[in-house]
């Protein structure tokens, strides 16, 4: 096993519901089962046929305050309630009662939350780019994914389907991946990495891509990271629990991660990158990750990097707040399509 783990028409539910941003309303879009498309009021336009006017709606999503604070993955872990129902609609695509015929010009930002990430907590992110002028596509992600990488594979290929259809297909993209949502966006890496020509168009729509509390280091920094998050009161009989299972299903887990980890050092996304990490991170080698990025560095990609000594794994913005957005603040300033949508939303 290699030295670094990255932790971590397709639509099945039109259900939809507005709420408030700190910068106006905004609607969300439930896609599938752990992928809801957050824009702005107006920003889209949706028609309905003549023989779908009669059709009920879909059931409204359940928003969270997006006032309250942030958690850490512990916390987030003992209180794993979704963000959103689990259950997709059964309507095929055929019988939407909805479509958009406009794509809006925001730019999209991809969020790859981490695992048992609390509303309240991922609503901060969604506010921090739809007030810097972007809609947000929220990627949330099961254990499952991780644990049996096959599923994880299948679920990155769905991501990147729904990122290629028609609604999103002429945006320009941002990645933000915290924990395992790194995990999750490197699936659609490797599919990006082994169909250049069918998927070159989104690698050349995603303008850059930030790192928060990725999971690198050994097979036992992944263990740790799956105590940590799962159940910390019995942290340890996890920890061991997974190395177990590393080692009985060998071929299906550990050689898929250390593939992974092959893409990922040579991703096919070469825009500027940003990396949100901290020295106490017991998921996290510092050494190891600062290595991929000097190796990132050396095949040409400009990477800013953000280090503490002391945080909190997927924290960082609620340890950290001024220093955590002045150093993004920074970086989407050097993006200058992001640039623009600051500067026009006053940030």
């Amino acid at each position: 096993m290699g030295n670094l783990l990255l932790s971590t028409g397709l639509f099945k539910t039109d259900a939809t519901t507005s709420d408030q941003a700190s910068n106006g309303e905004f609607e969300a879009k439930k896609i599938s089962h752990g992928i809801t498309y957050y824009y702005t009021l107006g920003a889209v336009t949706q028609t309905t046929s003549p023989d779908q006017s009669s059709q009920p709606p879909g059931p409204l999503l359940s928003l969270s305050p997006s006032a309250a604070p942030l958690s850490d993955s512990s916390s987030a872990a003992a209180s794993s309630s979704p963000l959103l129902s689990d259950s997709p609609s059964d309507t095929p695509v055929s019988s939407q009662n909805q479509s958009h015929s406009e794509p809006t010009a925001r730019p999209l930002l991809v969020f790859f939350s981490w695992l048992g990430a609390r509303p309240a907590a991922v609503a901060k992110y969604r506010d921090l780019y739809m007030d810097r002028g972007m809609d947000v596509l929220l990627v949330q992600s099961r254990v499952t994914h991780f644990l049996w990488p096959r599923w994880g594979l299948e679920y990155g290929l769905e991501v990147l389907n729904i990122l290629e259809e028609p609604q999103f297909s002429q945006r320009t993209v941002l990645v933000h991946a915290s924990s395992i949502g790194g995990y999750t966006f490197t699936q659609i890496l490797t599919h990006i990495a082994e169909g250049p020509k069918q998927h070159s168009g989104l690698a050349q729509r995603v303008i850059g891509h930030i790192y928060d509390s990725l999971v690198v280091g050994s097979l036992e920094h992944m263990a740790i990271g799956l105590g940590k998050t799962l159940m910390p009161r019995i942290e340890s009989f996890i920890r061991n629990t997974a190395m177990l299972y590393f080692w009985l299903f060998k071929s299906h887990t550990a050689n898929f991660y250390e593939n992974s980890i092959q893409v990922f050092h040579n991703s096919p996304i070469t825009t500027p990158a940003l990396f949100f990490f901290s020295e106490n991170d017991a998921m996290c080698n510092c050494v190891v990750l600062e290595k991929v990025i000097d190796l990132w560095r050396k095949r040409g990609v400009a990477v800013e990097s953000r280090k503490w000594k002391k945080s909190i794994h997927a924290a960082h913005m609620r340890c950290h707040p001024e220093d955590y957005l002045f150093t993004l603040q920074h970086y989407l300033n050097s993006l200058p399509i992001l640039k623009q949508q600051c500067e026009a939303m006053g940030k």
